[in-house]
């Protein structure tokens, strides 16, 4: 609500007088906001953006248009922008007073451009749209994406909104494996090695009470694990049944650090270096 003052003067015989100081307050017929539905964003999930336009007064708006700059920005020691979120083709849904409308034009992706928005009188729209996180959102703890909208149209001023967005803070593992030799004769040696990888952007501690489980057939005998260079005691790190084959890490044993994450300042791609420790198991195959 903006506030504007006036004041008259009467001038006469070499006399000037003023009036009085008239206030008044000019209240907004039309405001917006911007919100996701998601604080975090990770580039597995897309990201669910609501534009709300409130319309205050007795008279409908028309041909509104809604851009959206996705969250570009400018590259470190650049004057090149890079754009990290890209539109969900089809994703935009219309609502005035919650009832689904048919969906306005998307004449443009980037920036995204939603036109033939209408807004009745006493009404309050919302437009909901995705968008997914590409090579160029930073993915560190210290990332953000600011993602800025301007809400313009015939009859009033544009209204910008924005709203920001943080990455997952959260370990994101996978685990490989492989076997050596393939080829092995009867009660022989083999080695199983497991790589477990973390993408996420914070480490994964005890706390987080990782288990691997794998049960190994052929059955191994005089089992050895070593995890990232250092041996494993039975009881102490894992449980191993010589019987089933089966073998369970105790909580609290798996430990991957983060992952680096490190943009290229020519390109403004992120590329990931993600974090990695190595289980090592050996035995002998049961014949």
């Amino acid at each position: 609500m903006a506030t504007f003052y006036n004041q008259a003067t009467l001038s006469y015989n070499g006399n000037v007088r003023s009036s009085n100081v008239t206030t008044g307050q000019i209240i907004e017929v039309l405001s917006a906001s911007k919100n996701a539905v998601q604080d975090n964003y990770s580039p597995d999930n897309d990201v669910v953006f609501v534009v709300s336009i409130i319309n205050n007064g007795n008279t409908a708006f028309n041909n509104i248009t809604v851009t959206d700059n996705l969250g570009s920005y400018t590259l470190a020691g650049s004057t090149a922008d890079v754009v990290p979120l890209t539109y969900v083709v089809d994703s935009v849904n219309f609502y005035v007073n919650g009832v689904l409308q048919n969906a306005p034009t998307v004449s443009d992706t980037n920036p995204l451009t939603i036109e033939n928005i209408n807004v009745p009188a006493n009404s309050n729209a919302l437009i909901v749209y995705a968008a997914k996180p590409n090579q160029f959102a930073p993915l560190g703890t210290d990332g953000s994406i600011t993602n800025r909208a301007v809400v313009s149209g015939n009859n009033f001023a544009d209204i910008p909104v924005e709203e920001t967005i943080t990455p997952n803070n959260t370990a994101d593992l996978t685990i490989s494996k492989s076997l050596s030799p393939t080829e092995v004769q009867e009660n022989g040696e083999v080695t199983y090695t497991f790589v477990i990888e973390n993408y996420g952007n914070t480490a994964s501690v005890p706390a987080d009470n990782v288990i691997f489980r794998d049960v190994f057939s052929p059955v191994l005998d005089s089992l050895t694990a070593v995890f990232n260079g250092t041996s494993w005691a039975e009881g102490t790190n894992y449980s191993y049944d010589s019987t089933t084959g089966e073998f369970v890490t105790l909580n609290g044993q798996i430990e991957v650090p983060a992952a680096q994450f490190t943009q290229d300042a020519q390109t403004g791609v992120w590329s990931v270096q993600p974090g990695v420790s190595t289980l090592v198991i050996k035995g002998n195959i049961q014949s």
